[in-house]
């Protein structure tokens, strides 16, 4: 089991810490805010509580993401794999004195620094035409291979120079809700889900590189 006593996350959301693995300064470790689950859960409707608890644990649909069709169809088609392209290799889950983790490849700028978020870009430096290229291969990649996300936020993105190239990786916000995921069987239903999810993106970045000036909502009325 590995020791976290001590250190300190160099991320975290609502629902996990991110820690730097401490015998790999090369792997993430996501663990669980196990008491914001509770408090998630607690806001529920009766009918969503019937439900339980272990849909609201992203590491538990974060696993199921990486084994989505399009991915595994990638993986086995051996190196070079064209999944971790834009996507943090994954490892799988590991014990930790937090409990469980779930454990993959930290994405790090070609210094080494830790990779920043697309979000944070955007503030310091706007959307610059190379952001622009990079968002674009992304996308292209999402379409090309059928990869299915959830709503794709800038914070959920970092962006990395150590191909030579910018590059998005999705590092939060993989995969489908079980119903989109079973319709995604048909091609056609594919297409169309990731075109919104793409289009939708091009919209939130926009947004943010603007300054939030309006809300999310209203601006999307506008576009």
């Amino acid at each position: 089991m590995l020791n976290l006593d001590g250190l300190t996350p160099f991320a975290q959301g609502y629902n996990r810490f991110c820690f730097i693995h401490p015998k790999d300064p090369n792997v993430c470790l996501k663990v669980i805010r196990s008491e914001n689950i509770e408090l998630r859960f607690h806001r529920q409707s009766v009918l969503k509580k019937c439900l339980g608890r272990k849909r609201l644990n992203d590491n538990r649909q974060e696993m199921a993401a990486y084994r989505q069709s399009a991915i595994k169809s990638l993986v086995a088609a051996g190196e070079p794999c064209p999944a971790w392209n834009h996507l943090p290799e994954f490892f799988g889950s590991v014990s930790t004195s937090m409990g469980p983790a779930n454990a993959s490849e930290l994405i790090r700028c070609a210094d080494g620094i830790i990779a920043p978020t697309l979000e944070d870009l955007l503030k310091k430096n706007g959307y610059t035409q190379p952001l622009k290229d990079a968002v674009n291969r992304f996308t292209q990649w999402l379409k090309i291979h059928g990869i299915l996300t959830r709503n794709l936020l800038p914070h959920n993105l970092v962006i990395s120079d150590r191909s030579g190239t910018l590059e998005l990786f999705l590092v939060d916000g993989l995969g489908a809700p079980s119903v989109q995921n079973q319709m995604a069987r048909m091609t056609r239903w594919r297409n169309h889900y990731i075109s919104r999810k793409n289009q939708r993106f091009e919209q939130r970045i926009l947004w943010e590189a603007q300054g939030r000036n309006t809300s999310w909502e209203d601006f999307q009325k506008t576009e």
